[in-house]
């Protein structure tokens, strides 16, 4: 090992202050059998800071001074995997078993609001929209609004850009593309940009789901899918019953395809489907916005 790697090894210690950070800030669960790749991971961190070694970086990011760090480790330290339609089984319930009472209430002129929880790159979010302007052509100018959340900025950053290489637009059926993306060629690959009607229907902010949430209104569907996975079952048990405060009565909760609520009747759901949840209407207090 050269010096170099040496100064940068990531000893007990520091992973243990690192991973105990983790957990508090984001409900990550970093596991000691992953330190190499949590090592490798951090050491980027630790270049653009300028410090040789990780007994620095973990003062640094664990004191006052290193908030700002912290939201740069934890996007390092996740994984955004995602592509357009990901998981169509659920967007197939979402069209026949609910879309049509959301249409019939954009028609009434009432609003509709779906929450991307975990949104990653962006492609959740706008596979929504552009499936509600396939069933309801007129939604631009309904009361229709997803809301996209993500704890790393870097990715919510990208999401905004509304522009996706080549490589990341798997999942899109041909006709979409043609009418909801612009192609246009890079400084190094092709880009597909979305289409700016499908891209005002969403907005993306960025949202620490352990932190308190500003919504001031309820959510008539939320898709918080291959996140919690993340989560120890104590710090999911503790979602559960905030989602159900922000969905409205028979709202939908999709989850991942590895992830379940374990007593779904104790947080007021019923299961109607593979990782679908449905609101069983009890009434509980909802968060301000």
């Amino acid at each position: 090992m050269s010096d170099f790697q040496s100064e940068q090894a990531l000893d007990a210690e520091n992973f243990q202050a690192i991973a105990e950070l983790a957990y508090q800030e984001s409900g990550l669960r970093l596991l000691a059998e992953k330190k190499s790749m949590i090592q490798s991971r951090l050491r980027k961190r630790l270049k653009v800071l300028g410090y040789s070694d990780f007994s620095r970086y973990a003062r640094h990011v664990c004191s006052d001074a290193g908030r700002e760090e912290r939201r740069y480790m934890i996007s390092a330290l996740t994984t955004n995997v995602s592509h357009f339609f990901r998981e169509i089984h659920h967007f197939e319930y979402l069209k026949a078993e609910i879309a049509p009472a959301l249409i019939s209430a954009l028609n009434a002129g009432k609003r509709v609001r779906i929450w991307s929880a975990g949104c990653s790159n962006g492609q959740e979010a706008y596979s929504l929209a552009m499936l509600f302007s396939e069933l309801f052509p007129t939604v631009f100018e309904s009361d229709f609004r997803i809301l996209a959340t993500d704890i790393d900025p870097n990715v919510v950053a990208f999401a905004r850009t509304a522009e996706y290489p080549e490589r990341l637009i798997n999942g899109v059926p041909s006709v979409m593309l043609s009418k909801y993306f612009r192609k246009a060629s890079g400084s190094s690959e092709v880009l597909y940009t979305v289409d700016s009607k499908i891209a005002r229907l969403v907005t993306f902010r960025e949202l620490n789901l352990l932190s308190d949430w500003p919504m001031r209104q309820q959510f008539d569907v939320i898709f918080c899918r291959n996140v919690v996975i993340y989560f120890d079952s104590e710090t999911q048990d503790t979602l559960w019953p905030r989602f159900h405060s922000v969905l409205k009565p028979d709202g939908l909760l999709f989850l991942g395809h590895s992830e379940r609520i374990s007593q779904p009747e104790q947080t007021g759901f019923q299961n109607c489907g593979p990782t679908t949840y449905r609101s069983a209407g009890i009434t509980r207090n909802t968060p301000g916005y």
